[in-house]
């Protein structure tokens, strides 16, 4: 069974307001009804996504295999000669008349397992110069305890918002 419908928007001035109870729930209908033609475009929608990408995949991966052939051959070669092509190491890159190739070193970054345990093994060594502690305001405390923060500049508390939800019936078509 499909997920039910349901439109949920502030409350707010309408341009149309059914005059009784039988219109309100004509209009409820029509508002599944729409929901469900909706629905029904996005899916043919993503049906015809689908159709062209499973169309333009296969195209794809061949010339991706056929890139990655070259990739390889080309950084073969070029390892293979670096010193001569970056002049006995004195350069990072070597220019052909078609392109350019280069070798970077990219920055050292620090990769953490068990954080846990290698926080507690920090504090135990006295290296807490590498441990962060962020401090930051409890917004859930404040929300159990508003009269506490009735008169701290910068903190309001934000009350008295209405949604209003429509979730028609779902019938299927």
């Amino acid at each position: 069974m499909a997920k039910a419908t349901r439109l949920k928007q502030p409350a707010q001035q309408a341009a149309y307001v059914p005059q009784n109870r039988d219109e309100c729930a004509e209009m409820i209908n029509k508002i599944g009804y729409i929901s469900r033609e909706i629905e029904g475009i996005n899916m043919a929608m993503n049906d015809e996504i689908a159709k062209i990408t499973d169309a333009y995949t296969g195209k794809a991966t061949a010339q991706e295999l056929i890139l990655k052939q070259l990739r390889e051959g080309v950084q073969a070669f070029c390892e293979a000669n670096r010193s001569d092509l970056t002049h006995g190491g004195k350069s990072k890159s070597a220019d052909f008349v078609t392109g350019t190739v280069q070798w970077r070193q990219r920055p050292p970054s620090v990769r953490i397992n068990g954080a846990d345990s290698v926080l507690e093994t920090l504090a135990r060594l006295g290296l807490k110069r590498f441990i962060r502690s962020k401090e930051e305001i409890n917004k859930e405390a404040i929300l159990n305890e508003p009269a506490a923060v009735a008169g701290v500049a910068g903190i309001s508390i934000k009350t008295g918002v209405e949604d209003f939800v429509i979730t028609p019936f779902e019938n299927n078509l």
